[in-house]
């Protein structure tokens, strides 16, 4: 049995959409990042960034003690090796599909994460209107240019790597999928050969599954302050405010 904690966004679907595929028994332990769940001793303990996903596989690949990872991309490496699928074992295809799977985890990723920011929260919080212009035009260049990317890569190829369906179309597609809802449903049209791999992508039934993993968590009602609460947490953490929390963490794992 796999623990995963998580919470329904697109870094936790890329866990789950991989156990879904790969049929791996699997359970959701929440981690409501709007609550502040992420900054809880037990759950630094798992994962010191303080993000979510992570997992606790209890019977390892190679056996032994239960296995803590997180950061996404390891996850599905690992899941990838335990599971002998969706990572080629031939070194030119592995390394195609992992330079791809980095490559959402260095850029796609924060760039689409960055542009939601500018477009959609940072208007709570500061009053600057130059500084949300900069920042939207910044992050959302970013993510045209890398939609770009992809959709060179997409006209020459059925799947993202080069080869056959993987953990690269997997962890980009969690990303990719929202771009109608980032931008607008025209920016389709930019990139046809995207938008035709994500309508493939999420026509799988194991997506579907793991898209609709624990989709009842983010039905949280909150009231105006703790909404006010909640943008607090996500987005003005600093190391004064979350050492507290790593030192008691780092004391309950000592003891």
């Amino acid at each position: 049995m796999i623990d995963v904690h998580y919470w329904p966004t697109p870094n936790g679907w890329k866990v789950t959409i991989m156990l879904e595929e790969c049929a791996m028994d699997y359970r959701i332990i929440p981690v409501d990042i709007g609550g502040g769940d992420q900054f809880k001793p037990e759950f630094l303990r798992l994962s010191p960034n303080n993000r979510m996903p992570a997992i606790v596989d209890h019977e390892p690949l190679g056996g032994g003690t239960p296995l803590t990872i997180f950061e996404s991309g390891a996850i599905l490496e690992y899941l990838a090796e335990k599971s002998g699928r969706f990572l080629p074992s031939s070194t030119v295809e592995k390394y195609r599909v992992l330079q791809w799977l980095h490559w959402q985890m260095g850029n796609l990723g924060p760039m689409m994460g960055n542009a939601n920011h500018f477009k959609n929260y940072a208007k709570n919080l500061t009053d600057d209107p130059q500084q949300l212009e900069y920042g939207t035009k910044r992050f959302v260049g970013e993510v045209d240019r890398l939609c770009g990317v992809m959709d060179a890569q997409l006209s020459v190829n059925q799947y993202l790597a080069g080869g056959d369906y993987s953990i690269a179309d997997m962890i980009t597609w969690s990303w990719a999928c929202l771009l109608g809802r980032l931008i607008d449903e025209n920016v389709w049209e930019s990139y046809p050969h995207v938008k035709r791999w994500v309508d493939e992508v999420g026509d799988r039934p194991a997506v579907q599954r793991g898209k609709a993993a624990g989709a009842e968590l983010g039905d949280v009602k909150r009231t105006e302050e703790e909404e006010k609460e909640r943008r607090e947490i996500l987005f003005n953490q600093t190391n004064d405010k979350v050492r507290a929390a790593r030192e008691a963490a780092a004391k309950a794992t000592a003891s």
